[in-house]
């Protein structure tokens, strides 16, 4: 009898410990370590502060480039800005790789970061990640909207009017020129393939250029792109009428750890806000002078909806797709390197 009771005593015993565990009343999509429950779509702080990270060292790292030197660089004068900001030693992390750097937050080796747009997501879901910010300036955040471009003498004068047209996608990964018109056209009753007929063009510049000598009818492109091309002087932008513009998709976003002691968090929180870029910085960001507030639930909107539309989860199974294309596109690299190094 008493074994007995020792083990429903037992029982009940783990039966509150995974309820101390679990009780969580919002989980979202996140992963099962994180809860949701003021309902902003990134973790919450942890309930027992005995979860509440207070590091010596911060350690700070920018998503992954082909020469992170650059980047370092770059970001030295803000460093120790927020070094003095929080009073905490603050060190550069270079990742190789975009499941590098969840993975690096996940684990809990990386307080802070910068990802790409794309990743930003995975790092919300699987890392505990909390975007604060993106690059800007105090007008705008730093970014690019899609535009659908057709000819000025075209008779395409809104978006249903390309029924039936021949339409100019640049390539199937590219996001403004595939990814996001097929996320977001559908939601004012045009389906590419199905209400018009799609053409890759290969590039952006290729799909505006085309437009303009009337081989599409109209073309969704970066609108960066297009404003780089009437600056240049290769297109006028005279010679075109825009028919749509999307939401601005954001750059790399930039936050940090769910985990980390609130106190700290807001000293690094203010740090991002008050922070003006050097000459340098500005001159590596395209311009941007400072660190413009944004929120995961509203300015990634669209990039969550491109991500759904396209059948990627921010999950595991994701990030290990995301990581094998990632390791394609840098061996694709390294042998067209080591071609033209032969050829030399």
């Amino acid at each position: 009898m008493k074994k007995i009771l020792a083990l429903m005593m037992a029982v009940l015993f783990m039966a509150n410990v995974a309820y101390g565990a679990d009780d969580c009343k919002n989980r979202g999509t996140l992963d099962e370590r994180f809860c949701d429950e003021n309902m902003d779509l990134v973790a919450d702080t942890p309930k027992d502060q005995k979860k509440w990270k207070d590091p010596k060292t911060l350690v700070f790292t920018y998503t992954p480039v082909e020469d992170p030197a650059v980047y370092k660089d770059a970001f030295a004068d803000f460093q120790k800005y927020l070094s003095k900001a929080t009073g905490k030693k603050v060190v550069y992390y270079t990742v190789q790789a975009n499941a590098a750097e969840v993975e690096a937050m996940r684990s809990g080796r990386l307080h802070i970061a910068g990802f790409s747009t794309g990743p930003t997501g995975f790092a919300v879901n699987l890392a505990g990640y909390v975007p604060i910010a993106v690059k800007g300036t105090e007008d705008s955040f730093q970014g690019y909207n899609l535009l659908l471009v057709t000819r000025k003498d075209s008779d395409i004068k809104k978006i249903e009017d390309i029924k039936g047209k021949r339409i100019a996608h640049t390539s199937a990964s590219s996001n403004s020129g595939n990814l996001a018109p097929r996320a977001i056209f559908p939601q004012y009753g045009i389906v590419p393939d199905k209400d018009y007929t799609v053409v890759y063009s290969g590039k952006h510049d290729q799909s505006i250029l085309g437009v303009a000598h009337g081989d599409y009818d109209a073309a969704p492109v970066a609108g960066d792109v297009f404003k780089r091309m009437a600056k240049a002087g290769r297109i006028n932008v005279d010679d075109f009428r825009i028919i749509f513009t999307s939401e601005k998709f954001p750059t790399s976003s930039f936050g940090y750890a769910h985990d980390l002691k609130p106190e700290l968090a807001k000293k690094i929180v203010d740090a991002f806000y008050s922070y003006r870029f050097t000459p340098v910085m500005q001159e590596t960001f395209g311009g941007a002078d400072r660190f413009v507030p944004v929120t995961y639930q509203k300015d990634w909107k669209v990039i969550r909806d491109i991500a759904s539309s396209t059948g990627t989860s921010y999950n595991q199974a994701g990030l290990k797709k995301m990581a094998a294309k990632d390791a394609a596109k840098a061996a694709k690299k390294k042998a067209k390197k080591a071609e033209k190094a032969k050829k030399q």
